[in-house]
Formats: C-alpha cells, structure tokens, sequence
C-alpha cells in the first residue's frame, strides 16, 4: 500500500493483466465504439470507419490465434508504424497470446531502427508500408533474429506477410475450434513489454515492463481520475510511448470510452472539433502552442480587456457555486472543440499561468508526472485535488521519497511500487545504479510538500552546479524566457568564463513572423538587441547567480524527441 492509498476519489477495478482487461471491456462495452477514423483522411469523401468494443475482442482473437499458430508464443514482435487499429490490435494480440511486444518509436532514423531491433532480439516485425525496405534489409542481416514480416498494408512483395489476411486465417481458425487462445495462461509479473526510453541522453536502454506493471498503473490511474463510456479521447501523441500508450490507449480501452486517431499534429484542432472530443492527453508543447494561439485572436480582435474582465466575473461567481464559463466563453471553447472536458498532460512541466488560463475558461487540466521505467505515471493531480504548477500527488499503491534532501528539502526523486519496472534488459550496471534498497531513482530533482504534493524542479543531469556551489535549474529561467510573445523556446546551458566564474547562457528560438509583427523587418542583429532588452529585464527578477549573461538568436527549432522534450545533450554539441 502507498502513501495516499486513503486519497482515492473513486473506486478502482483491478485488473491484472491484459487478458482481463480486454474480456471485461469486449462483454460490458460490446456495442460502444472502441476506434473510430478515416480510411483515408486526405479523399474528397471522407468514411468513417468505426469498431466496437465486441468487434476488437474477434479481431485480437483471430490475429493471436494465427500468431500462436505460426509458433510464435513467448518470441519477441517489433512493432512499428502510426497510431492505427492495426497498431492496437496487434499489441493487443501480440500481449494477450503471451508474446512480448517490442513497441518502437516510428519517428527514428533507419540506423536507429536497425540497432534497437538488432537489440530485441525479435523473430518478428509488424509494420506499415513505409518500413517495408528497412524490415527487409533487417530480415537479410546476419546480426538480426528476425525472421517473419507482417506489413499492416497491401504490398505485392510475396516474402511479407499480409496482415488482413491473417487476420482471416485466423478467424476461420477461430470458427474451426481452434482452442488455443483460450488456454493461454498470463503470466502477470514476466516482461511482456520491451520499451526503449525515448533518448534525452545517448544511448536508449531496453525497459521491461510486465502486465502487471502496466496494469497496477492503470487500476491505480483510475482512482484518481475518471474516463468514462461516453468520453472520446483523441490519439495524437507517439503511441509506442507510454505516456499515451497507458493513458489514451489502455486507460481508454479499460473504461468503455471511444478512441478517435488525428490525422496529424497540424489537424488536431480540426480533430478535436469534428469527433467531439472530451479527453484530451497532450503535452506542455502542443497546449502552450494552442494557448499562444487563441490568444494572438482574441488580441488581434481587440477583445483582451472584454476576455479579462469577464474572467474575472466568472471567477467570483464560482467561488458562490455558480459557473459561467461554457456560455460566456463559448466561443473560444468551440476553438477546442466545444466539448472539452478535461485535458491530460505530461512528459514535462507546464508554466503555472497556462494551467491558469485553460482552467478560466472551465477546461480541467490534468497534470501527471512518470518515466517509461514507472509504467509511466508516478504522480498526478486528481479530479478533486489540484495545485497548478505541482505534478500531483503519488498514486495510491506507490510510495515517493525525496533522498538526500538540501537544506530545502530538495533531491532526488525515488518510487517504490508495483508499477515499477523488472529493471533494464542486459544492462546489470544500469541497473544497480538506478535501484537503491528496493528504491527507484528517477534522475529527477524535485522535494515534497508536507500534504504529498510532488514539485518536479529538474533531471538531475540537467542541473547547472556553480562554482559557489548554487544549483540552477536551467528549465526555470527557460520558462520566463519563453514567455516572452516573439519566442518560440529557449536552451539555458552554462559556460565556464574562468577559473572563478560560471557563465550562464541560452540559445534562443524566435518566431520570424510574431518577430516582424511586434518590431517590424529589421536585421538578425537588431532583433537580437530586442531580445537582449527582454532579458535583461528578466535578470532583473532573478537572483544575480542565476543573471543570463550571453545570448545566441535563431529561427531553427531546438532538437527533440517524438514527445517533444529537448535533447539537452544533442543542442549542447552545437553551442
């Protein structure tokens, strides 16, 4: 039992494993729509394909039944490709059929798929069209196991698998009283799930995660906030990722609720009004974009002092129980969808005003707090307790730590819990680093107030350490930086000036078009001054050992990965 295991806003149904996971939900959601997207987004007349719940308990019963009947219970399965029914289906079957599921980030470069396949270990590759050529080449190294290819699209290569049609094997399987899915027995606590980190330092290492882990966390997610039948939750962030493979994926399958897959990240908006969207699972990036956005129109229709006064209206009001929100602000919400409910985020820390600004407008926002290694959530706000700003509070059956805590009680992060990893794949050294009795250290800095609540300050790889011996934590200044209307993101990163001195710089991205808005066509150099004035003025709100003291400009985006956190140590070979 965990910490605030008291704490629970709502009761949990436990499931184990995969296994009851899907039955629960195919018998008691049959005829709810489970998936719902276009064939093909980009046709003039668009079809709706929609899935029930009853529809996607056949299909994994037919796909598993064909996968268990080519041999390949317990063997590895690489899996590959957009956020799709095929994608779902497979690590459905690929889990519930007693295979490991090795979910690989769609978004890497050739050589990089190589290596981690290569590091699988997997006699198996299900994968869209667009991999077809890497899969072969992979198929013919000497260095690989692989041996059997399954494309999830028509392709005339004779040497890959179709996957509708094995699919339809299956399902005549299936119809022949081919029992052996049904006999499967899950083993709850054996790695079931390969995941590779998502690489904000070098090199990625091979988490293995059981059903149980996952499991544990979404049993535990759901008392602290709840989907429901009714709710439809759009899927746009990476879905290999745990993030939105527990959350959006899993947790929506496990409570009834419609999954509904965006075209892609410049159609969201369009997404989130056309499935009438309710749950909404981001990241800081997209929402502050988002905010940005709806507040460069309402400026530009000369309404910022109307919005703020009505905010402030409505803030009064709902301290005497009375909410306003959804008629006066209508309009902006219908720029969200107009049915957002409640908004999920995490995979990095959010500026406190922006939390603030969806929340006046009577949009709920979610802040979770985890790592690929926690299954991932370690920590969230609930639907009942929130503190902008804070991750939240530990879930229930998880216990947190703060080890070795400063004088502020600040340091590093460490969880205890049934969602915690089985530990890295062929990394023993990894390993004993990272566990420390029974503890596991996230590499996150951050302290805990006295009622739970979780404030995340830093990575502790990413902390700045000054000569006098002062921590800075780069992702605070960054935050003010961002702030100002012209810059897209920043990098605060450190110099040594001398034997005596630290120099604290930052790498500054700027929006060429907001930029020519608010000063007008000027020179790099000449805009680089502005900059400076802005930050200068920021220096002034910070103590003098945190003052930046030199500033690069540019229009290029920093380097991040798929779940788009800056790889820190990828931008520091260029400054």
């Amino acid at each position: 039992m965990g910490d605030n295991e008291n704490r629970r806003v709502y009761e949990a149904r436990v499931v184990k494993n995969f296994r009851e996971l899907m039955n629960y939900s195919c018998k008691n959601f049959a005829q709810n729509i489970a998936y719902k997207y276009k064939k093909d987004y980009t046709a003039k007349n668009i079809e709706y394909i929609e899935k029930t719940y009853e529809q996607v308990g056949k299909d994994v019963k037919s796909l598993s039944t064909e996968l268990l009947d080519m041999g390949l219970e317990e063997k590895r399965i690489v899996l590959i490709g957009n956020n799709r029914y095929e994608w779902c289906l497979s690590y459905f079957a690929i889990t519930t059929g007693n295979m490991v599921v090795v979910p690989i980030d769609k978004a890497l470069p050739e050589n990089e798929i190589e290596n981690l396949v290569k590091r699988s270990e997997a006699e198996v590759m299900i994968f869209d069209k667009k991999y077809l050529e890497v899969a072969k080449k992979l198929q013919e190294r000497e260095d690989t196991n692989l041996k059997i290819l399954i494309c999830m699209d028509k392709t005339k290569d004779k040497e890959v698998l179709n996957f509708q049609e094995l699919l339809e094997k299956g399902e005549k399987l299936v119809e022949n009283g081919d029992k052996r899915y049904d006999e499967i027995k899950i083993d709850n606590d054996k790695m079931a799930i390969m995941l590779f980190t998502s690489g904000t330092t070098n090199e990625a290492k091979a988490v293995m995660l059981s059903q149980g882990n996952i499991c544990a966390n979404i049993t535990d997610f759901s008392s602290w906030v709840k989907l429901y039948p009714t709710d439809t939750l759009l899927s746009f962030l990476p879905i290999h990722h745990t993030f939105e493979c527990t959350v959006t994926f899993l947790y929506g399958f496990y409570s009834g609720s419609t999954v509904a897959f965006c075209d892609g990240l410049k159609h969201i908006q369009s997404n989130l009004i056309e499935y009438k969207v309710t749950v909404f699972v981001a990241v800081p990036l997209v929402l502050e974009t988002m905010c940005k956005k709806i507040t460069k129109a309402i400026e530009a229709q000369g309404k910022t002092k109307l919005i703020n006064k009505m905010i402030k209206i409505s803030n009064a009001l709902l301290k005497i129980k009375i909410d306003i929100r959804k008629k006066v602000f209508k309009q902006i919400l219908d720029n969200l969808g107009g049915h957002l409910r409640v908004v999920l985020y995490g995979s990095a820390p959010m500026n406190k005003e922006t939390v603030i600004w969806y929340n006046n407008f009577g949009i709920d926002l979610v802040q979770g707090y985890g790592l690929t290694e926690t299954s991932p959530v370690i920590a969230a706000e609930t639907d009942k307790e929130k503190r902008p700003g804070s991750v939240g509070i530990a879930l229930p059956s998880l216990n947190v730590k703060i080890l070795d805590p400063d004088e502020k009680g600040e340091g590093e992060i460490a969880v205890k819990g049934p969602s915690v990893m089985l530990g890295y794949y062929n990394n023993e050294e990894e390993n004993k680093k990272s566990f420390e009795d029974g503890w596991f250290k996230t590499g996150d800095y951050g302290y805990m107030e006295k009622d739970g609540f979780i404030w995340v300050t830093g990575r502790k790889k990413d902390i700045i350490v000054l000569k006098n011996g002062k921590n800075v934590y780069p992702q605070e200044i960054e935050f003010l930086i961002n702030k100002i209307p012209y810059v897209e993101e920043s990098l605060v990163y450190s110099r040594d000036k001398s034997n005596t001195d630290t120099m604290l710089c930052a790498k500054i991205v700027y929006n060429e078009d907001e930029i020519k808005k608010a000063l007008g066509e000027k020179t790099e150099k000449e805009y680089k001054e502005k900059i400076w004035e802005e930050i200068k003025e920021i220096n002034k709100t910070l103590p003098v050992y945190k003052h930046i003291k030199s500033i690069t400009i540019t229009k290029e985006p920093l380097i991040k990965t798929t779940t788009q956190k800056v790889k820190r140590y990828e931008e520091l070979k260029n400054v």
